[in-house]
């Protein structure tokens, strides 16, 4: 793995090119200065929605005001995640995030006007301003939420409260990536490596079990020292959710997570009920590990070894091209996205202290999106490059097809898109390479994959809906209460196939997905759509592929139940989950098979 000390030691081409958002600062500036304007100008639409032209003026100036946010916010964003901790890059960022609260200031008036109307004085609006029906889908989703939306002074009061609380996530998210110092780990080949949230992962891979366990132990003691004020901040983020859902009239921050999604808890309940029956099917899985990695115990600090003993490394330019002929069933036109991802340096690849942890695509409603990531050379890296250049994609497929105003997709619809990318990209290497431990890497990735998008999302969803039950019922998320549910939850999934320790109670403190109340289901529901999908596809179902493209192209203006139907998918049957449950079980099988074989 190419390791970094900073960001100017890493070779430009590695690097992302942000000029499509801004050329430099006095460009940005520019485009801040006309935001604000043109954000200045929106207060001046009181009582539009009795004037049905004046509502398509204001419509069409809102959408731009918020696809010109849009690029400043991502961009400040983006370029603070390059090197967390720059002075000028926080207030940059802060700076747009106020610009932010003053949008939101200034079309406060905008959703009590529109609910006062009746319905048929609502009806009669687009009878006498056709245009306006190119925003109906939108509007019919804002009116459905008549009871419950406030009074423009009650909605200015909790605009300016939530945009100066909201600091949650950052503040964790700092601790964690900057803040902590975790220590240095001497590895077997006499190098020694700093340990940090973004190159965690990749030294839990060693293949010496000792040095494994003295990064999972300084890494964990570390953050358990942290401990009350990861739970201080996490609290204060649910309860936060809880009181806003509770301001607006719903029973709960879950509640309100329905009602937004149009879902009944039907969906949730099967999702959980069925996860959880399946749980053996998980622990034969852990069976399968210790059997593989011929351990008399399987430990925490084993989960992230590869299962099998491939050294096969890959180079960034190898990985963009394996992935490109995985990519291959899903057409031409998908292909030549995918190229533009490589060729417009959409991708930020490489790891150094201080740049922000993990992996993400993040783009505005008119921009082409960014890929932020570590690259460390494996498999894994591949598939992270798979999973986020499938978000990309999409947003490309939505930036040529559906109007501005329904690009922001569900975060319950997303996942398909990328996770599909990912069953891809297994199969791939699993049917073309020529090497038996490439192959089951290739099969193992796809295990991993589901473990983590199905079994480990419903594991960690379910905690979070305790987190909320206990919060709405009166109690604080202490470090103690958390450390139990934690460790529990461990408990329940791994039974006896591998070995609990203390340490596991920390398990909570480093998902930043717990930010993103109930982010995690979308995951679990995204991986099964994606397992049929993909499977479709690679078995040549042509209707399949034409109906995922679709699919693809498919915005906000559909209900995530209505865009799962352009695929054949009913979210309340318990056949979707189970049969992801099953496929699985055969790759078990698979893997077991092929291992098993004399070489």
């Amino acid at each position: 793995m190419q390791s970094y000390k900073n960001r100017s030691e890493v070779p430009e081409k590695y690097k992302w090119d942000l000029s499509e958002y801004f050329q430099n600062e006095k460009d940005f500036n520019k485009s801040f200065k006309e935001a604000e304007k043109l954000i200045l100008e929106l207060k001046n639409y009181k009582g539009c929605t009795k004037n049905p032209s004046k509502l398509y003026e204001f419509l069409s100036k809102e959408i731009t005001a918020i696809s010109l946010w849009e690029n400043l916010i991502v961009y400040s964003s983006l370029v603070n995640d390059q090197e967390l901790g720059i002075s000028k890059n926080i207030e940059r960022e802060n700076k747009v995030s106020l610009l932010g609260t003053k949008f939101d200031e200034n079309i406060c008036f905008f959703l009590p006007e529109l609910l006062k109307l009746s319905k048929e004085e609502y009806e009669s609006l687009f009878k006498k301003e056709k245009k306006l029906l190119e925003f109906k889908a939108d509007l019919d989703k804002s009116y459905r939420e008549k009871e419950h939306v406030l009074t423009e002074s009650e909605e200015l009061i909790v605009s300016e409260l939530v945009n100066s609380m909201n600091c949650y996530s950052d503040i964790s998210s700092n601790l964690l990536n900057n803040e902590h110092n975790y220590g240095k780990i001497k590895f077997d080949d006499g190098k020694n490596y700093e340990i940090a949230m973004n190159n965690y992962s990749f030294l839990m891979k060693c293949k010496n079990q000792e040095i494994r366990k003295k990064v999972y132990k300084l890494f964990n003691t570390k953050i358990a020292q942290y401990g009350q004020t990861s739970a201080s901040l996490l609290n204060g983020y649910v309860k936060m959710s809880n009181s806003l859902a509770k301001i607006y009239h719903y029973k709960s921050s879950w509640d309100e997570k329905l009602f937004e999604l149009n879902m009944s808890n039907k969906v949730f309940d099967t999702l959980i009920s069925i996860t959880e029956k399946e749980i053996p099917v998980l622990q034969k899985y852990y069976n399968l590990r210790r059997k593989v990695l011929n351990l008399d115990e399987l430990q925490q600090y084993d989960m992230s070894l590869d299962l099998v003993s491939s050294d096969k490394e890959y180079t960034i330019e190898e990985a963009q091209e394996i992935i490109r002929q995985s990519l291959k069933p899903l057409g031409k036109d998908y292909l030549n996205k995918y190229d533009a991802i490589i060729k417009n340096k959409y991708i930020d690849y490489c790891q150094y202290k201080g740049k922000r942890s993990g992996a993400y695509s993040a783009s505005s409603i008119s921009k082409n999106s960014r890929i932020l990531m570590s690259f460390q050379n494996n498999l894994s890296s591949l598939s992270t490059i798979a999973h986020e250049s499938g978000h990309n994609v999409q947003s490309s497929f939505l930036n040529e097809n559906v109007p501005l105003q329904y690009r922001e997709i569900s975060l319950h619809v997303v996942e398909v898109a990328s996770l599909t990318n990912e069953f891809l990209l297994s199969y791939y290497i699993s049917q073309n390479s020529n090497d038996k431990n490439e192959k089951l890497a290739g099969i193992n990735n796809i295990l991993d994959i589901i473990i983590n998008n199905l079994f480990g999302a419903v594991r960690e969803g379910k905690m979070e809906l305790d987190m909320y039950d206990k919060v709405l019922n009166g109690g604080s998320l202490t470090k103690d209460y958390l450390d139990e549910l934690s460790y529990n939850s461990y408990k329940k999934y791994y039974g006896n196939s591998v070995k609990m320790n203390k340490f596991l109670k920390n398990g909570w403190i480093t998902r930043s997905h717990f930010y993103n109340n109930f982010y995690l289901f979308s995951y679990a529901i995204c991986i099964c759509v994606a397992a049929y999908v993909a499977s479709k596809i690679i078995d040549g179902d042509k209707k399949m592929l034409d109906d995922y493209i679709k699919f693809l192209k498919t915005g906000s203006d559909k209900w995530p139940t209505e865009a799962f139907k352009i695929l054949g998918i009913d979210l309340e049957d318990k056949n979707v989950y189970k049969n992801a449950i099953d496929y699985f079980d055969s790759l078990i099988d698979e893997f077991d098979s092929i291992y098993s074989k004399e070489v």
